[in-house]
């Protein structure tokens, strides 16, 4: 059988059997036994809310599964067990966890969540602006496979000043970078700042010397920025991902 692996989210791997059109399969068994519990009486209806919560996961990547049929082996085996059905058909008949270790792919992450990809503009004023905040407002919304709050976002990086020259950590120019701004900033971070006397927000590493704090580019070419009492913390840096294509 032709196996074939394609990128989906930029990092994230994922198997497709072209003959068998395995995905098409396990989506269709998600959805009928989504079907055959939903129309139960008060008390027994599983939800969708419900089999997130039982697989340790957000709603979205649960709804992923049911217009994908993109799912590792071990959340399909925990969607069967809350239905109490099987898949068994799916991993006898396909031999889908058997086929990965053959080709030397592995199954990726599951997606925990979606943030809206916002201006630089929007960054800096982001704790004033987030309650307001509308779908529309956003540039795109960014699928991730990292766990974030409700007030989470994410930026497309321009300019080179974090093109690291030495290797990673390395934010070049049109990376997404997630930003998580419930999270305190310690040193070494990478985070989002607002200087005082700018609109925009920038971003930078934390760099706390004592009493003294700074924020410094990857790229060594630009200048340490000192920002004792004249800067606004925007959120912390939790992960990159950069389009290939």
């Amino acid at each position: 059988m032709l196996v074939k692996a394609r990128a989906l989210l930029h990092s994230k791997q994922m198997i497709d059997f072209t003959e068998d059109k395995i995905e098409e399969k396990i989506r269709v068994w998600i959805n009928s036994c989504y079907e055959e519990h939903r129309h139960q009486k008060a008390g027994k209806r599983k939800t969708k809310q419900a089999l997130a919560d039982y697989c340790n996961v957000s709603k979205q990547a649960t709804g992923q599964w049911f217009k994908t049929g993109q799912i590792t082996k071990e959340n399909l085996k925990k969607v069967a067990e809350f239905y109490g059905s099987s898949p068994d058909f799916l991993l006898t008949e396909i031999g889908v966890i058997e086929r990965l270790a053959d080709y030397n792919v592995s199954v990726g992450p599951d997606i925990l969540g979606r943030v809206p990809l916002i201006s630089w503009v929007q960054a800096g004023q982001w704790k004033e602006i987030i309650d307001n905040h509308q779908p529309g407002d956003a540039e795109e919304w960014r699928l991730t496979t990292s766990k974030v709050s409700k007030n989470a976002y994410a930026l497309r990086i321009v300019g080179d000043s974090m093109t690291n020259p030495y290797g990673a950590p390395s934010l070049p120019p049109g990376s997404i970078v997630i930003i998580e701004p419930n999270r305190a900033a310690k040193h070494n971070d990478i985070v989002v700042a607002r200087l005082d006397d700018s609109q925009e927000a920038t971003i930078k590493r934390l760099i706390i010397d004592g009493s003294q704090r700074f924020l410094k580019p990857l790229n060594p070419q630009y200048p340490v920025i000192s920002i004792n009492g004249n800067c606004t913390i925007c959120g912390v840096a939790i992960k990159v991902e950069l389009d290939l294509l």
